[in-house]
């Protein structure tokens, strides 16, 4: 008999809605919030309102492109946290709603899990895409920056990360201070093609390990900017494309070089990309590099799947739902944790 689960995220400024028959997506639905443009930045009451006025068109959106009815359903997947709590809130509720009246499983899903078992959507049933177990997955986003070790869907190991900020909210962050418009990542990915990445030689970390650290790099571009702004008060103008090319490689520089470290001590050459950093067209650039560098399999995402969205709470509640992993009603949504 088929599984089919609905799976809803909210746990940022992106309401979205997916529907998941045995691996295979039928929809993926996704309302973007563009209010937030205004102000640089995600602006937490403003999301969760916006989520509000979108949760029940996005959701009947989906089910209508996929082709089912509510009581289709085998159970309804959502982001449980970590997130902006408001966000959380209202697919959380809405979830808990939903379920009660269908009298259908609730299944909660960690958001960090869901970028990584993204890679197990099936756009069809044929895709055989998906990385074997073990491997390595670089997870990138405006709020992490991790190297997760994958023995299986429900088995995760943190072996690096961020100890301050990621390597998102660097790209955000300095393309802020730039005046480039939100979000700052995409921007600075375009102007970076037309750059000299040789141009400014900006701050490493030296950090034990495989973690990371971007809040030195950040200061290292501020300090870059604030001394050549007295010189030439044009200077960010006419050199924005360099600026942007220059960061945009130092940052995947760092990412890179603790990954192909990871890579080296563990003995794992199936290495993964997940999160919205993973549509930076360096990012990939890289991982097709070392691939051919050093005999890695890689896995890029396609771009649909980089950003939050719904499918990857769905496929990942498609698994716990074999494993009847349910999330008991009374349970509330988490602003931080870890995998």
């Amino acid at each position: 008999m088929s599984i089919t689960i609905l799976g809803i995220e909210s746990s940022c400024d992106d309401t979205s809605a997916a529907v998941i028959r045995d691996e295979v997506m039928l929809s993926n639905v996704i309302a973007s919030q563009a209010v937030h443009e205004a102000y640089g930045g995600v602006v937490p009451e403003l999301a969760s309102r916006a989520h509000q006025q979108n949760i029940i068109p996005v959701v009947s959106e989906a089910l209508k492109r996929a082709g089912v009815t509510p009581e289709d359903l085998s159970a309804v997947a959502f982001t449980r946290g970590p997130g902006l709590m408001g966000s959380l809130l209202v697919g959380t509720s809405f979830a808990k709603g939903f379920t009660t009246a269908l009298n259908i499983p609730l299944v909660d899903v960690n958001h960090l899990q869901a970028h990584v078992m993204a890679h197990f959507i099936k756009r069809s049933p044929d895709d055989n895409t998906q990385p074997p177990f073990p491997f390595l997955c670089l997870l990138v986003s405006g709020g992490n920056s991790q190297i997760i070790k994958v023995e299986s869907y429900n088995e995760m190991t943190v072996i690096g990360q961020t100890i301050d900020d990621a390597a998102g909210e660097a790209f955000d962050k300095c393309a802020k201070v730039m005046g480039l418009p939100y979000p700052g990542g995409p921007v600075v990915d375009r102007l970076a093609k037309e750059g000299n990445p040789k141009a400014f030689v900006l701050s490493k970390p030296h950090i034990p390990g495989f973690d990371y650290s971007f809040s030195g790099l950040k200061t290292s571009f501020l300090y870059l900017l604030r001394d050549k702004i007295k010189e030439d008060s044009d200077f960010i103008e006419k050199n924005k494309c360099d600026l942007c090319a220059s960061l945009q490689t130092t940052i995947v520089d760092i990412l890179m070089d603790k990954l192909y470290k990871a890579v080296k001590q563990t003995g794992i050459k199936h290495v993964a990309v997940a999160g919205g950093v993973s549509a930076n067209s360096a990012v990939r650039a890289a991982f097709e590099d070392y691939a051919r560098k050093y005999g890695w399999t890689v896995y890029l995402p396609p771009f649909s799947f980089t950003t939050d969205n719904a499918a990857m709470v769905a496929i990942t509640g498609y698994y716990k739902y074999l494993d009847k992993e349910f999330c008991d009603i009374a349970k509330a949504p988490f602003a931080r944790v870890e995998l």
